[in-house]
């Protein structure tokens, strides 16, 4: 399993000038075989290397390095196509895939820059790295990070670790391939229902409101509002400082929800079930006051950050459809568009029931996720006459 360990690089006043001047330069010579393979028709990178790799060595590049740009252009790229494919970026005559497809990849200043082991060398004790620039290796470069991050790096480490520059700070994000625990037997599932107003639902009768993330978030979005509407060099000076202070916040919540349901499930040996969400956004259709609150969640990093916590405690997962999930009783499974009288409140057409409308779910989805485990044990060989 691949996890990513993120260090902060602390380097001296002319350690970090090279840095910022490697990165600047990288980045700029990327988006100059980016033009080649767009002009090219983006060849494969053996065909496109023959085209570039001249040239970057002649710019002053070593071997490795015009090698992982050469790689990154082709990388994103096929990226690139992957969302044209999956129609990510629209339908084919909409202005965003046009846009999209009518003109090279380009690459910011501070673009992350891959570093593979003969560029960039670790040494844990020290807390150092000796790291490649274009004004030569550099050593002793300290960096910081939590000790438990330390200890991931020191036994997990493994490939490629990415150089990047943000708000003046040197970063290094490194892979780290972690080994899954071993998945037990599961006694039960815990279902699980995300939502807006209650982030997290479980079976297990814990709840995760999301009252409190909503409103950070609208005072957030005004306050964007109000400074970006005065135009001050101050104003702009606050929207910098500001940037990505919400996403760090809800990053974070995502965390501490997704690290609890796991944890539940591991001490009561029991599975997780999932709402298979894929899709969402573009199937759910909604007044425009409401659009705000749909698309800013991210739905799709808690769900990641509950499967990879998972697969780290050996906790069984599945996804199950969530179709009709909210308007099934989970007593009796009788299904009615009217058993959902309110967004809180679900009272059964077919025997009465009584229950809370995310907690009705939860069990739906525990069921049906037990239902998917056991049909997925079954042997579907047919017996021998």
């Amino acid at each position: 399993m691949k996890i990513v360990t993120q260090v902060k690089l602390m380097p001296e006043a002319d350690h970090a000038a090279a840095l910022r001047s490697t990165l600047r330069t990288v980045n700029d010579l990327a988006c100059r075989v980016s033009e080649e393979a767009f002009a090219r028709g983006v060849p494969r990178e053996y065909e496109l290397r023959k085209h570039t790799y001249p040239r970057l060595k002649a710019e002053g590049l070593g071997a490795q390095a015009a090698q992982h740009v050469i790689k990154k252009v082709r990388d994103a790229y096929t990226t690139l196509h992957a969302n044209i494919r999956a129609g990510n970026l629209g339908k084919p005559k909409s202005k965003r895939r046009i846009k999209a497809e009518s003109k090279p990849i380009t690459f910011r200043p501070q673009a992350a820059q891959p570093y593979d082991d003969r560029c960039l060398s670790w040494q844990y004790d020290q807390q150092t790295v000796s790291i490649w620039t274009t004004a030569g290796r550099i050593k002793n470069v300290r960096f910081v990070c939590s000790a438990d991050a330390l200890k991931m790096l020191r036994q997990h480490r493994k490939g490629e670790s990415d150089l990047i520059e943000r708000d003046g700070v040197f970063c290094l994000i490194a892979t780290c391939d972690v080994p899954e625990a071993e998945t037990y037997e599961p006694d039960g599932f815990i279902g699980v229902d995300l939502g807006i107003v209650n982030i997290a639902t479980t079976s297990t009768g814990y709840q995760a409101a999301g009252r409190g993330l909503n409103r950070y978030r609208k005072r957030q979005l005004a306050l964007r509002a109000k400074l970006q509407k005065k135009r001050t060099k101050s104003a702009k000076r606050r929207l910098k400082e500001r940037s990505r202070r919400e996403q760090r916040h809800v990053k974070n919540t995502n965390h501490v929800i997704a690290k609890t349901i796991v944890t539940e499930a591991e001490r009561t040996s029991s599975g997780i079930s999932l709402e298979e969400l894929k899709g969402i956004r573009q199937r759910v259709r909604l007044r425009k006051p409401q659009r705000v609150a749909l698309h800013s969640w991210a739905f799709a990093q808690l769900g990641d950050f509950i499967v990879y916590k998972a697969k780290r405690a050996g906790v069984p997962l599945v996804f199950v459809d969530p179709a009709y999930t909210s308007q099934m009783c989970s007593q009796c499974r009788h299904i009615d568009k009217r058993n959902r009288v309110d967004q809180g409140l679900f009272i059964c057409r077919g025997c009465g029931v009584v229950a809370h409308a995310d907690r009705n779910a939860s069990h739906n989805i525990a069921q049906r996720g037990e239902t998917v485990w056991n049909a997925g044990r079954e042997s579907r060989v047919p017996a021998t006459p």
